[in-house]
């Protein structure tokens, strides 16, 4: 475990380093020398602690190596178009992000990733080859509300987009071919978000949806400012809890069906990566699928299932597949540090919960430890402290298994019976109705707490790195102790 959690955190703070700072190779042969000399003495003198170190320091000038090849510049064929009116053949490489003036689209222009903003009339898919029309730019930094630098430009680049087309027009040249995977899962997950529309009034339809495949559109300004004041927007964002749950269900349904363990795993691993593909892939997502089909595999080969270091691997995989993805992507940090939290802060927090019945003990730990450990990238992104997000949490969290599963029960029946019996799709929809009501009851009542959140206008990322360098001696201190008291105390009361 030493020698995975020197190779992580190696790399990371090296991706880190690259990211803060602009240098050339210097400081990549500085580090590499230091680690040749850690290496020699423990040929020498061998020592855990020598070999570590130096498998840190290489881990680290891999890091800034990985991270200079990611941070290219834009390419220079289409620089020279700055500014200008341009017209491409393009694809749609991304579902369209609606909003309330306008719709983004990722396209792709000879293989480089752009993003149109185009009005509500423009009517494509994934998938489509269109003309695109409109004003060339470079995406910018730019000043939020609460005082901070959102690097836009490094956030869209870190999903391949290099390139801004404003102030135009899009129109459809072919459709997506029929045998586009892209597009048919698009289709699929289109279909789905209809039938709930056809099963629940709005914006009941489109909560459902955000919670079983993420997404915030159709929720309306007013509600996504009280999901977030009230700390539960996390539920309307796709998490690794939801792609769990999904695997969870297959694994049961084959079960049931009596089919045999090791076709379980791959069954329940095309499901996974059917179900990110349908929802659409993020960080977050290909993050909690790499875990979710780690802990498969292990179920169906009988070996050891260790969570951390299935986290300490999809991390190393995602940071080297892009490593933009560490310093530019909010919603990648927020997921590892949640995920974190509840891995090893969680049975520290509910060792201290052992009068209180096994599962609100599980419940308040675990949302506890979650919400402990996004507190710190919290308040360096966004400034937002929510005094409500505990309670909150902890009057929903504990009936989101059942909302995505009514909630997909809606959305299937009301695409396909839906579409000829109406009441059949709104009878289906009601348990699902309900539970968002209750949801929407509960961000919007307590997102109007006097003081229910407030925003901290500056918090240095020194204090950040403090925070989890803080949280990170208590869970490895306690740790061990703390997992002989749990384990002694289920022991005893079975």
């Amino acid at each position: 475990m030493r020698a995975i959690f020197a190779i992580v955190s190696g790399f990371a703070s090296g991706v880190l380093l690259r990211s803060l700072f602009y240098f050339s190779w210097e400081p990549v042969a500085f580090v590499l020398i230091l680690a040749a000399l850690l290496g020699a003495a423990a040929f020498w003198k061998p020592r855990l602690a020598y070999s570590l170190g130096a498998v840190f320091l290489l881990c680290i000038a891999f890091g800034m190596v990985r991270s200079s090849i990611a941070d290219t510049p834009a390419p220079e064929a289409f620089t020279r178009d700055l500014r200008h009116r341009v017209s491409y053949d393009a694809v749609v490489v991304g579902d369209p992000d609606i909003r309330e003036k306008n719709q983004r689209i990722a396209i792709e222009v000879q293989g480089v990733g752009m993003l149109a903003v185009m009005p509500l009339t423009a009517d494509v898919r994934v998938g489509d080859r269109v003309r695109v029309y409109g004003t060339l730019s470079l995406p910018q930094a730019f000043e939020t509300d609460g005082g901070r630098t959102f690097r836009y430009d490094k956030y869209l680049q870190a999903r391949n987009i290099r390139f801004l087309i404003q102030f135009g027009t899009m129109y459809v040249r072919e459709p997506a071919p029929w045998y586009s995977v892209p597009a048919a899962l698009a289709r699929v997950k289109h279909a789905f978000l209809d039938g709930l529309n056809r099963a629940l009034p709005m914006p009941d339809a489109a909560l459902a949806g955000g919670i079983v495949i993420g997404g915030k559109q159709g929720l309306g300004t007013a509600l996504q400012d009280a999901f977030t004041r009230s700390g539960l927007v996390q539920i309307i964002v796709l998490s690794g809890y939801n792609v769990m749950i999904v695997a969870e269900w297959v694994m049961a349904l084959l079960a049931i069906l009596l089919i045999p363990r090791r076709l379980r795993f791959f069954a329940g691993g095309a499901a996974l990566l059917l179900f990110v593909g349908i929802a659409g892939i993020s960080s977050t997502a290909v993050r909690a699928a790499i875990m979710a089909i780690i802990a498969l595999f292990a179920r169906a080969t009988g070996r050891s299932y260790a969570a951390s270091r299935a986290l300490l691997f999809a991390v190393l995989l995602m940071l080297i597949w892009n490593p933009l993805y560490l310093c530019f992507d909010p919603g990648f940090g927020l997921s590892v540090a949640a995920t974190a939290g509840i891995i090893w802060l969680s049975p520290i927090i509910e060792a201290r919960l052992m009068r209180l019945r096994p599962f609100w003990r599980n419940t308040i730990a675990t949302t506890l430890a979650a919400q402990i450990s996004v507190l710190p990238l919290l308040l360096y992104n966004i400034g937002l402290f929510s005094l409500v997000a505990l309670p909150a949490n902890l009057l929903v969290n504990t009936f989101v298994p059942l909302s995505m599963a009514l909630s997909a029960a809606a959305g299937v029946v009301g695409m396909t019976i839906g579409m000829f019996a109406p009441v059949v799709a709104t009878v289906a929809g009601f348990p699902a109705f309900i539970l968002m009501r209750y949801f929407i009851f509960i961000a919007e009542k307590s997102s109007a707490l006097p003081y229910a959140a407030f925003t901290i206008e500056r918090f240095p990322f020194l204090l950040v790195l403090a925070a989890y360098a803080a949280l990170i001696f208590i869970a490895s201190s306690k740790r061990f102790s703390t997992t002989l008291q749990l384990r002694f105390a289920k022991n005893a009361s079975t």
